[in-house]
């Protein structure tokens, strides 16, 4: 099984951007055409792509839902997608707008139950966003009080379809994963798990297909600041990761 790319499209007042470790207030705008970009990462050869609307998940309003639909109807691959995930008709109005799998983070935190309400209709990712080794909320400017172990216990028997873990610290700074906290995750849970945060460039991406937990790999990366700064080129980070298990 490959290990599954998922270049990300961070959506905030209709614009393409990225924060750096979470951080609103340091937010690099990257164009206005969401829809232009997933078709270029599907070109390269991505397998996913992965949709937050930032807005929505600092707020709960949904005011680039629209694109996420726009996105999902245009690609012929799949599309995940979360930010503001808060009921479970929020799940189902992405599901009905063609998202394949439904993120959620702090609606999960504050109402576990509402995890195996969503994976009763499609699949679920829970986001758990991690600062040190507490999971963070709303849009990464809350802390929970969940500690990163006990949520894989908490989710796990509720239909969970993955765990996107992010390290918050390195997220956006191109400086390299956590590798400690993913490994972490893997020893701690047998559903899928993807990494996020610090990639920045190709050998990021080795160091995170060569980690392992008795037998277990990740199942897959989110990519986001290193394909828009031009540090990791999609087409052949695809080709690289080809193969690798997952």
């Amino acid at each position: 099984m490959n290990l599954l790319l998922f270049p990300a499209i961070d959506l905030r007042g209709g614009h393409c951007v990225r924060l750096l470790m979470g951080d609103y207030a340091l937010e690099t705008v990257y164009g206005d055409d969401a829809v232009a970009r997933a078709l270029a990462f599907q070109d390269a050869g991505a397998p996913w792509v992965h949709m937050v609307d930032l807005d929505a998940a600092r707020t709960g309003d949904p005011v680039n839902r629209h694109l996420v639909a726009e996105v999902a109807d245009t690609l012929d691959i799949p599309v995940q997608a979360g930010g503001g995930v808060r009921t479970t008709a929020d799940a189902r109005s992405l599901f009905d707008a063609g998202v394949e799998r439904v993120v959620m983070g702090t609606a999960a935190v504050e109402n576990p139950r509402l995890v195996e309400e969503v994976a009763s209709i499609g699949r679920v990712a829970v986001g758990l966003d991690v600062r040190g080794r507490e999971v963070a909320v709303r849009g990464w400017t809350e802390d929970s009080g969940l500690l990163l172990g006990d949520a894989f216990d908490l989710f796990a028997p509720l239909g969970t379809d993955a765990f996107i873990v992010t390290g918050i610290e390195r997220d956006g700074t191109l400086e390299g994963p956590d590798l400690g906290l993913l490994a972490e995750a893997l020893a701690a849970t047998g559903v899928d798990v993807v990494a996020s945060g610090g990639v920045g460039r190709a050998s990021h991406l080795e160091d995170l297909a060569a980690l392992e937990h008795a037998g277990r790999r990740l199942a897959g990366i989110i990519l986001g600041r290193a394909l828009y700064e031009g540090t990791v080129d999609l087409a052949a980070a695809v080709a690289a990761m080809a193969g690798s298990a997952g």
